[in-house]
């Protein structure tokens, strides 16, 4: 008998001996190989991506300010987008006013949530920032294959009239919007660092990951933040921002109930984006002074 035949012979036999072993390392061989092709694939730039996350922006960067286009700025209703506008947006960095922190929590899971920024300038100008999945054209966006590189990064500028429409009327989600307690130098660091990761993810592509550089924590890390499982569990994210005396106020509780602008959003859908964003501070100012 050849060294081959006597080798599969030896197989055979195992396998008919042993099934449920012989299953169990089959399974951890093809979960092997998985793990190997998708951890040693390289992310791209060029795929079919879905629109709203097809463009991100060409950001110039100087000593005194920045300017960045395009600037997403789509309208909605419940069923659809029914304008694909894009602006540009400009602005020196002492005119930075605040930063603002923002919470889509997932319906019915309450420890997972989209989270965003929004940046206060100046004249009541904003500018907003999400960091997501770059999903393809038919593809669904999945937590648990956002862990084996299924997914881009990407860093998607926008209005914040289109920012909280798009989750608040369209998608019909709850949005809570709440201050950060940052220094000056901390929101200029904190923008400009985010500017400058949104250069480079533009021109290298970047995987995301459910666990290590979702949307939440790629704002955590940006921020050096040190690691704390509400950056995975996103829905508690706000908790331990309060926490750590980055979101002011006494009680959570109360902090949670002025920050949630749903239905106003959702009544400021057919302002123009100026206005929205006069609109959001205003709310914002009432609510939390300032």
């Amino acid at each position: 008998m050849s060294f081959v035949s006597e080798r599969a012979a030896t197989l055979i036999g195992f396998v008919q001996h042993r099934p449920a072993r012989a299953a169990a390392y089959a399974v951890v061989g093809v979960l092997a190989i998985f793990l190997l092709l998708a951890f040693s694939a390289t992310p791209r730039l060029d795929r079919d991506w879905v629109d709203n996350l097809e463009r991100m922006p060409d950001i110039e960067i100087e000593a005194e300010g920045f300017a960045m286009s395009p600037v997403r700025d789509w309208t909605y209703d419940p069923t659809s987008d029914v304008a694909r506008d894009e602006a540009a947006f400009a602005a020196d960095f002492g005119e930075l006013r605040n930063v603002w922190f923002v919470i889509e929590p997932h319906p019915g899971l309450e420890m997972m949530a989209h989270t965003l920024v929004l940046f206060e300038f100046a004249d009541d100008r904003m500018v907003g920032l999400t960091i997501e999945a770059r999903k393809e054209e038919g593809e669904s966006y999945s937590a648990f294959w956002g862990t084996f590189n299924a997914f881009e990064l990407a860093y998607i500028w926008a209005t914040p009239k289109d920012l909280l429409t798009r989750r608040a009327v369209y998608l019909d989600h709850d949005i809570l919007v709440y201050p950060l307690a940052l220094s000056d130098e901390q929101e200029l660091e904190f923008l400009s660092r985010l500017l400058r990761k949104t250069q480079t993810i533009s021109t290298k592509a970047r995987w995301y990951n459910t666990l290590f550089s979702n949307c939440t924590n790629e704002l955590a890390k940006t921020a050096d933040l040190d690691w704390h499982h509400a950056f995975i569990m996103t829905g508690y994210s706000a908790e331990r921002l309060f926490d750590l005396g980055m979101i002011p106020g006494d009680d959570l509780d109360e902090v949670k109930q002025a920050a949630r602008l749903t239905d106003e959003i959702k009544g400021w859908n057919d302002l123009s984006p100026d206005a929205f964003d006069r609109a959001l501070l205003g709310a914002l100012r009432d609510r939390f002074g300032g």
